[in-house]
């Protein structure tokens, strides 16, 4: 390589964590600032589900249109339009005062999204092979890292001040991504004399790569099995005799523990992946993450709920960025781009629906059988990978440099 991969990591991981953190600092507000700043009154549950859940359909109809794009034109190309488009965007929202334009505005941060994906393609692609587990593994720790500070940034910027001046520094955080990508993100592997593929025909070649498609259910698995339990973790901790008064608090910390256990966790799994293999690590990801599920079912204490969660997430950090590892192995460079704005659609529209399941199951069933229901869908996660024999399919790809096929 040219350039130093090490130094053009540590400049995407800072990208994403600065985006990360300026997209969570005001996602657990978003409620009360229709309420408080919008004035909305009436139906604010809907108000608060459809404000949230249309962004990210939104992404996920548009990431494979983007991914294209990032294969002709280059990854920092993407980087840059949706860092400067994110920035605007949320400034925007500072001075939004009707809920109809707060919902449309949304939408376009739907659409205009994508950095996340594109870095994560630009480490894959820009990346020694034999590095790319790592390194994929490391970049994971990014977005677990700014999930943790973003909201802690939004809640003293909103107690100082008001939800409203959340924006602002979204914005401002965001910018800095966008400045990060402009001036010190590197690319090398472009082959812009190539024609644009059409996102029909992208679909149709990844449908011929079974390989491919089960990552990509796995990483909407994956995504789903976190977000059903958004909705239902400050009920399920009310139930357990939290006061209501320190129900959000309390919320905060259960989900930064998963987030912490990340970050800890994730670079190790990297390492073991690169030596033992990513598809190990999936497995063995799969069935922690399962298992640690359905022992939630047993808890009754807040403090022995939360150390759960954070023994949970030592094992499920190594999940998704196995995935991605294994994404790369299979696919060719030249396809990285659209590969990724694939899997950015899956994984949002799980981030979509995760929430919404887990509100009717949490409305039929006692919210514990939801862990149960959770961890057996993980657990069957772990039979598929072991069934279709996923790793071995994934290592023909690699050294044959021909798609894998999985039987069907």
């Amino acid at each position: 390589m040219k350039f130093s991969w090490k130094r053009n990591l540590i400049v995407l991981w800072v990208g994403v964590f600065f985006c990360s953190t300026a997209y969570s600092i005001s996602i657990p507000f978003m409620s009360i600032f229709l309420s408080d700043q919008l004035g909305v009154t009436n139906h604010l549950e809907i108000w608060s589900g459809v404000s949230f859940g249309i962004t990210f359909l939104a992404s996920a109809l548009i990431s494979p249109y983007w991914g294209s794009l990032a294969d002709k034109y280059g990854r920092k190309p993407m980087l840059i339009r949706s860092g400067f488009s994110l920035a605007a965007l949320y400034l925007i929202n500072f001075f939004v005062t009707d809920p109809y334009v707060f919902v449309i505005v949304r939408i376009f941060q739907g659409l205009l999204a994508g950095f996340v994906p594109a870095a994560i393609a630009m480490v894959a692609t820009n990346t020694p092979e034999e590095k790319t587990g790592y390194a994929l593994s490391i970049m994971s720790t990014a977005g677990a890292t700014g999930s943790i500070i973003g909201p802690l940034i939004g809640g003293v910027v909103s107690y100082y001040s008001s939800n409203r001046s959340a924006f602002l520094f979204s914005a401002a955080i965001v910018l800095v991504s966008a400045l990060i990508a402009t001036f010190f993100a590197r690319e090398e592997n472009v082959n812009r004399s190539a024609p644009r593929s059409r996102v029909r025909d992208d679909i149709r070649e990844a449908r011929t790569n079974r390989a491919f498609m089960t990552l990509l259910f796995l990483a909407g698995i994956s995504t789903f099995s976190v977000m059903i339990l958004e909705p239902l973790l400050p009920i399920y901790l009310l139930d357990m005799g939290v006061s209501k008064s320190d129900a959000s608090l309390s919320s905060g910390i259960v989900f930064s523990a998963v987030g912490i256990a990340t970050v800890i966790m994730a670079p190790q799994w990297g390492k073991i992946g690169t030596r033992k293999g990513f598809g190990l690590v999936l497995f063995i990801g799969l069935i922690g993450g399962g298992i640690g599920n359905i022992l939630q079912y047993f808890v009754s204490g807040y403090v022995e709920f939360a150390v759960l969660r954070f023994a949970y997430g030592l094992f499920y950090a190594g999940v998704l960025p196995s995935v991605n590892a294994m994404i790369v192995q299979t696919i060719d460079p030249g396809f990285r781009g659209r590969a990724f704005g694939l899997n950015q659609s899956a994984s949002q529209l799980a981030t979509m629906a995760g929430p919404i399941i887990g509100g009717l199951l949490g409305g039929f069933l006692p919210i514990r059988w939801v862990f149960v229901i959770n961890g057996l869908m993980l657990l069957l996660a772990a039979v598929l990978v072991k069934l279709y024999k996923l790793e071995s399919k994934v290592s023909v790809a690699r050294h044959s440099g021909e798609p894998a096929v999985l039987p069907k």
